[in-house]
């Protein structure tokens, strides 16, 4: 699948009927999945029983109401995502939480579909993407490099084209080092700006959410986004799924 992902071109996907995103995150499942044995990008892909909530959460929906309508997004694994197992690369810290982190909540808001949870390394202490049980994860570009850390995953999730962006964290690089070694937008903002809530501390007086995009105008688009947005109306799994 070699889809356009950046958020302009797949609004106008959307809008002209040629796409579904249904079609995508079909698609993009399958793309992901046979990357991962080589690149350890994602630690959960969700399945089809999982992304369906969030699927069905736009049906019906005017595209124009929802300014991330359908947009795929990864999420680096010390971030909350409801129902899903957060390990941050290490699987016996992992949990199960009831609530995504608040960023998250604000994205689905907009009608972004999480794809899955990032490779990082572990506890987001390193800068190269290689300290994880998970797997190292390789450069997208050159594969005998490191894709830097230790939001690994996050930037791979971009840079090999399955997610129109991934959010990170930055405490000391982790989000800006892995974006400039694989072509891509890393920003971080100021700290306060985007809530750390159901964010796995490294350091709680440091630590930032970032985002990971293709090119500076997307980061500027999700950016304003978010500040606009409320965590109120965000799509949560069943209850069943958490239990």
């Amino acid at each position: 699948m070699n889809i356009n992902l950046q958020l302009d071109a797949l609004r106008t996907a959307y809008r002209d009927g040629s796409l579904t995103p249904r079609q995508l995150l079909a698609g993009l499942r399958d793309k992901a999945a046979a990357l991962n044995p080589d690149y350890h990008l994602f630690i959960h892909l969700l399945s089809a029983d999982e992304l369906e909530p969030y699927l069905a959460a736009l049906d019906g929906r005017d595209i124009e109401s929802l300014p991330l309508y359908g947009v795929p997004f990864a999420i680096k694994d010390n971030i909350d995502l409801a129902g899903i197992p957060t390990t941050a690369a290490c699987p016996a810290f992992a949990y199960v939480p009831e609530r995504s982190a608040t960023i998250v909540e604000q994205l689905l808001a907009l009608g972004a579909i999480p794809l899955g949870k990032t490779n990082l390394d572990q506890f987001a202490t390193g800068l190269n993407g290689s300290r994880s049980p998970y797997g190292a994860c390789p450069n997208s570009v050159l594969s005998e490099y490191p894709s830097g850390g230790s939001s690994a995953g996050s930037s791979l999730a971009v840079a090999l084209g399955v997610a129109s962006f991934a959010l990170g964290t930055d405490t000391a690089g982790s989000g800006r080092v892995p974006a400039a070694l694989n072509n891509l937008v890393g920003m971080k903002a100021t700290k306060g700006l985007i809530s750390t809530a159901g964010v796995v501390p490294a350091c709680r007086t440091l630590d930032c959410v970032t985002t990971f995009t293709a090119t500076a105008r997307e980061a500027s688009q999700l950016f304003g986004a978010d500040r606009a947005a409320g965590p109120t109306g965000c799509v949560q799994p069943q209850q069943s799924a958490v239990e």
